[in-house]
């Protein structure tokens, strides 16, 4: 009968890092049969003394990930004296990492799970910006943490990348005269929508740069008149509902504007919307 082996897998974190890590160095041992036993969160001595007292009663030993001194010390003394095996993952890379950088390590449980965490939630956000830009799936908009309006060339789009490289969830949606406003934006919560307005003259200017710059026929696009008409038929919409925030994007940088829409939302000084 082949021996098993009882392995306890202990961390401040969650202790995925150091199941990953043990996980590939266990396939180089197929014919091996191994008990796994995670214990995540471990932050104080006593846990740790704990652990070391079930893996010494199931005769186990235990691969670790403790990022702190103090609970690296206790688990290297508790093993000891215990006569319980431990295996350090974090320590040696931690001090020849110090080595090179000349820097001490932050020491904070749990940081390499934010930081994972921080990547799908921007991962989430952008995929969200691009499948919900310029009015794409307008019946998702109620998933939106922010929904900006405006006329063509009032930065919807690169706003919406913006805030959403920041952690936001955002949406956007233009204002077309002719076209029918989809009525669902009506029933969002007022302050998640943003009206984007501009000073007419400077859109006009804008919308010619861009186009010369393109090249091809544009008709009335960059006509001062008809953008003047544009801008009151936005604004016409804008005034039913005075719930939503009207933001003047004139002359302004992208982070400046959004900057404005975070603090009407309430979120200032929170710029990045991440864990921890």
């Amino acid at each position: 009968m082949k021996k098993e082996y009882n392995i306890y897998i202990v961390s401040d974190g969650t202790g995925r890092t150091a199941e990953q890590a043990l996980n590939a160095a266990l396939a180089q041992f197929g014919n091996v049969k191994v008990n796994l036993f995670r214990r995540p969160k471990v932050r104080t001595e006593q846990r740790v003394i704990n652990v070391i007292k079930e893996a010494k009663e199931d005769g186990g030993f235990i691969v670790h990930t403790l990022v702190t001194d103090k609970l690296r010390e206790a688990m290297l003394r508790g093993g000891r004296k215990n006569n319980v095996d431990t295996i350090d993952l974090m320590g040696g890379l931690l001090a020849r990492l110090s080595e090179e950088f000349s820097v001490s390590p932050a020491e904070k449980p749990g940081l390499f799970g934010q930081l994972n965490k921080t990547y799908f939630r921007r991962i989430e956000t952008m995929e969200f910006a691009f499948h919900h830009d310029d009015g794409q799936r307008v019946n998702e908009l109620k998933k939106a943490e922010i929904v900006l309006l405006g006329v063509s060339r009032t930065f919807k789009t690169p706003l919406s990348i913006y805030l959403a490289f920041k952690g936001w969830f955002v949406a956007n949606v233009p204002i077309i005269m002719g076209q029918e406003f989809p009525p669902i934006i009506n029933k969002l919560l007022a302050s998640n929508v943003f009206c984007l307005d501009t000073n007419a003259r400077a859109l006009a200017e804008l919308r010619r740069a861009r186009q010369n710059y393109l090249g091809g026929a544009v008709g009335d696009y960059d006509d001062i008149e008809y953008v003047r008409m544009e801008l009151m038929y936005a604004r016409n919409i804008f005034s039913k509902n005075p719930g939503w925030a009207i933001i003047n994007v004139t002359n302004k940088p992208i982070e400046e504007i959004a900057s404005e829409i975070l603090t009407l939302k309430g979120e200032r000084g929170k710029g990045d919307r991440f864990p921890g």
